[in-house]
């Protein structure tokens, strides 16, 4: 499953505060990581998944394998950036989120363009698993 390039991406807004700058007044580039891993939690929130309760009575759970990111451009302490989500990819245990951060709005500056794969993982073992169709069911392919 590829997603279709026009599909609307999940988006999170996010004020940068002064501990997520540097010494230098800029968002610190780890910093960017955790935006972005706030943006896949509330969309996976969003499609319907609970990780506490999947976590808890499944005994499964999603492990981020691998990350890139293009830095193109610094936010600032207290710019308002918004971060999308959307899928790209879905594999027999892993998927693939193009993940991209703005200023102000999807209209704004490009600050950052990244990618993430995650991996559908058994909790007790740590090996992989199929990733359920019903977690992306109605996501357009």
């Amino acid at each position: 499953m590829t997603a279709a390039a026009s599909v609307t991406p999940f988006v999170w807004p996010i004020r940068v505060y002064y501990e997520d700058t540097d010494a230098q007044g800029v968002v610190y580039y780890a910093n960017y990581f955790r935006f972005m891993e706030r943006a896949r939690t509330e969309w996976l929130r969003a499609l319907g998944v609970d990780q506490v309760a999947l976590l808890n009575e499944e005994r499964r759970m999603f492990v981020v394998t691998e990350t890139k990111a293009e830095f193109l451009a610094p936010a600032r302490f207290s710019d308002q950036v918004v971060v999308t989500a959307r899928l790209s990819k879905l594999g027999r245990a892993t998927f693939d989120i193009e993940q991209n951060v703005y200023l102000d709005s999807l209209e704004g500056r490009l600050l950052l363009r990244g990618d993430v794969r995650a991996a559908y993982i058994d909790a007790d073992t740590l090996r992989p698993k199929r990733v359920p169709a019903s977690i992306f069911e109605g996501i357009p392919s």
